[in-house]
């Protein structure tokens, strides 16, 4: 059923005006695309809470009904994978010392772009590959 953008009756389905007002009818809305959905949550919403520490990624690798979408694993590996990286390349800077503190806050800034196109591409519903992360998640997902 459509209602009138004016007075908001209820309109017949078909028709463009209304009775009470003569009003037009709001236009239908276009119908969203699809979006798969992996027990309560869409894929894309679980896709991109898995890069919000690893704790959501582990989860969504073990619970039944997210394990189960290849797009949820990719994304949960791949978050898993670049935390492993990105905590490896932190502190072995640090380890180095000051000779490459003028780094630390490029770098951190660097990894901070990088996990918001994660989350955003995600979000989106797209499989973004990191370049060498990238590969390895998807054999991961691909493999369970």
């Amino acid at each position: 059923m459509a209602f009138c953008s004016t007075c908001g009756t209820q309109i017949a389905d078909g028709t463009t005006t209304c009775a009470a007002c003569a009003g037009r009818a709001a236009a239908t809305p276009v119908a969203a695309p699809a979006v798969s959905t992996t027990g309560g949550m869409s894929d894309n919403v679980a896709g991109m809470l898995a890069y919000f520490t690893i704790i959501p990624a582990v989860i969504f690798l073990v619970m039944e009904p997210y394990n189960k979408s290849r797009f949820v694993r990719f994304h949960a590996w791949q978050s898993l994978i670049f935390g492993v990286a990105w905590y490896i390349l932190w502190y072995g800077l640090r380890f180095v010392g000051l000779f490459t503190f003028f780094l630390w806050p490029l770098i951190g800034l660097g990894g901070f772009i990088v996990w918001i196109i994660l989350v955003l591409k995600a979000n989106q519903g797209q499989m973004f590959k990191l370049p060498v992360i990238g590969d390895i998640a998807e054999k991961q997902a691909n493999a369970m």
